[in-house]
């Protein structure tokens, strides 16, 4: 009989084995679930109308809103909250406004703002009453930041202000108004709302919704910001949360600005929507009324943050946009007082052209997008029990980390405390503010060294003092991606939108333990893949918010101030050692946490306070030695 033929050795790693313990059938078989919700989400895909559009046609005084935007800058260019200059201006808004009948109410208070202390604010409001008390907010912020005269942030829309409220004066109290000024009965009550603080991030918008009873009764905001500058009419949209404005009311201020400028205005694109309900924030004043339900956007011609303050001159003014966004505005406040299907309150959605998305069945396929990466997470997890592999040592390792990372989460929280960090209220920080862009060195050499000082402590137990067996690093990534499945389903419990930053992650690292085998290159590379939603994060705060290399510092700032949620931070911290459990796994760097025979009997902390308080013994022995016994030496020679 002849030798039977030698096998061939198998050259792709059995499914279920050491070297392939991902199951990708299971991966891929969970993703024929997400299909539900996709097909779901398309059935919500709907066209919103727009309100009616108003009989008369607009009557915006072009030449009255140019003339009270230069009078305004040139008078009183400096109006930075707190100034002699801002409360002249707070003045000459009253006076503009009192020969149309119109009683100015003053609001005073004092906020605290990051990087400069306290300062004194004033909101100014001018009510045109209406047959019902549902109110309709027109509103523009009157301060600038004092480094040029704000003619086009925000004095151009301070005038657009003051020409749409003289449009509802009271006839019985105007008799020296102008024969040209159109006075309408309102069936809303009209609020003419005239803010501080609008370039500190929105102080006066926050106090407003938070403490004036009016805000009880708004049911449409309509923010005037920056109106009259070069670029293409917008809409802002964002809130404080992870809502939307009524899209009635977005559907019609976008038919009223295409009937005035015969071109749709421009709004945020579907990803950077998307992006502002999973972190809500945003630079213009509709956002604190939308983070409290008031459906509210802004009217701009900026882009997605204020123009930059430097050369703000009333010789910049653009006029003919000034025309073009005033009367949009006139119009679609005329469209919403006589809307009586106006749908008030905020929802969540997303725009895809003239057609949106709502925000339930966008929020059904991201946490759907979870499925694949729990289910194989959860199979590799069941290999390692059949396997009979210990989990034990690499929870202990995950938990170091862990202890680590809330270390230096806990260092920032107590250098902001003793004033290294600018902090004050939770109104984000100006782009252009000191605070917002200057990096405080020398408190982040103290978090560096905090934080090195906490990886002294805790490296002893992590670093490899040996080589890894195949069954400990699957144990380590089992470990690691379990905990990241958790973190996943805490986000979606606090902002399921928020998962667009965490799915990358969460579906690249699942296949580093089948990448064991793979070049140093290939885990590296995947390795940084996961962390594509962070750097999508700091991307937008960088490019389309124009902070550039100062995001990371500003993001940082946005938690020392308190406008992350303290449990995304928590969430943020899980998420961090994970990713550095799997790091080391993929550098050849992880080693299970050592055994009770394996470990020095002390600790690393009592070590480490042992060989100190030896060292200061021996060191006063030294320094005692001679003057107790001055002949020792000479004997000892």
């Amino acid at each position: 009989m002849s030798a039977a033929p030698p096998r061939q050795a198998r050259r792709r790693p059995r499914r279920g084995s050491l070297e392939r313990p991902v199951s990708g059938r299971t991966y891929r078989g969970t993703w024929l679930l997400v299909a539900l919700p996709l097909l779901l989400a398309a059935f919500t895909v709907s066209r919103p109308a727009p309100l009616s559009k108003p009989d008369l046609p607009a009557a915006f005084d072009l030449h009255g809103a140019r003339t009270l935007s230069v009078e305004l800058a040139n008078s009183y260019p400096d109006r930075f909250p707190g100034t002699a200059g801002a409360a002249e201006a707070a003045a000459w808004f009253t006076d503009q406004l009192q020969p149309y009948g119109f009683r100015t109410s003053a609001d005073k208070f004092e906020a605290s703002v990051p990087g400069r202390g306290r300062l004194s604010f004033e909101n100014l409001l001018a009510v045109a009453p209406g047959r019902s008390e549902s109110t309709i907010i027109v509103m523009a912020h009157r301060d600038n930041s004092g480094a040029s005269a704000g003619a086009n942030d925000n004095a151009s829309g301070t005038a657009a202000l003051i020409e749409l409220a003289r449009s509802y004066a009271n006839p019985a109290a105007a008799s020296s108004a102008p024969s040209s000024a159109r006075r309408v009965s309102p069936t809303h009550t009209i609020a003419f709302l005239s803010t501080d603080g609008g370039v500190l991030g929105g102080i006066g918008v926050q106090h407003f919704v938070e403490s004036s009873p009016l805000a009880r009764n708004v049911i449409a905001v309509i923010n005037l910001d920056a109106i009259a500058g070069p670029g293409r009419p917008r809409l802002e949209l964002a809130g404080d949360e992870p809502r939307s404005p009524s899209v009635t009311l977005v559907a019609t201020a976008a038919a009223r600005m295409l009937e005035q400028t015969n071109l749709p205005p421009q709004r945020p694109s579907a990803l950077r929507q998307l992006l502002d309900l999973a972190f809500p924030f945003s630079f213009f004043e509709q956002a604190p009324f939308v983070g409290h339900g008031i459906s509210a956007l802004t009217l701009t011609s900026a882009g997605d943050r204020p123009p930059l303050s430097f050369g703000d001159t009333p010789t910049q003014l653009h006029a003919g946009r000034l025309g073009e966004i005033g009367r949009s505005a006139q119009q679609l406040l005329a469209s919403l007082d006589g809307g009586l299907e106006l749908a008030a309150g905020t929802s969540s959605y997303v725009y895809l052209g003239a057609r949106v998305i709502r925000g339930w069945a966008i929020e059904l396929v991201l946490v759907a997008a979870l499925l694949p990466f729990l289910a194989a997470a959860v199979d590799l997890f069941a290999l390692t029990r059949r396997r009979r592999i210990p989990l034990a040592p690499a929870v202990r390792s995950l938990r170091s980390r862990l202890g680590f990372w809330i270390w230096v989460a806990v260092a920032f929280e107590l250098i902001g405390l003793f004033g290294f960090w600018p902090v004050g209220g939770s109104r984000p920080p100006a782009p252009q503010a000191s605070t917002g862009t200057d990096w405080p060195t020398l408190g982040l050499v103290v978090l560096a060294l905090l934080a090195f000082g906490g990886w002294l402590v805790s490296r002893d137990r992590l670093l490899p003092h040996r080589e890894a067996t195949s069954e400990e690093e699957l144990a380590g990534h089992t470990v690691a991606l379990l905990a990241l499945g958790m973190a996943g389903r805490l986000v979606v419990a606090v902002n399921p939108f928020a998962l667009i930053f965490v799915l990358p992650s969460l579906h690249a690292w699942l296949w580093l333990p089948n990448l064991r085998s793979q070049v140093l290159l290939a885990r590296l590379t995947t390795v940084v893949l996961g962390f594509a939603g962070v750097a999508l994060l700091v991307g937008t705060f960088a490019g389309r918010f124009g902070l550039g290399l100062d995001a990371p510092w500003y993001l940082a700032q946005l938690v020392a101030i308190g406008w992350v949620p303290f449990p995304l931070l928590v969430i943020s911290v899980a998420w961090a050692a994970a990713a550095a459990q799997l790091a080391a796994l993929a550098a050849g760097r992880y080693a299970p946490y050592p055994s009770a025979q394996e470990r020095p009997p002390l600790g690393p902390i009592r070590r480490t306070i042992r060989r100190t308080v030896l060292g200061v013994r021996a060191g006063r022995r030294a320094r005692l030695r001679p003057a107790s016994d001055p002949g020792s030496a000479a004997l000892e020679g």
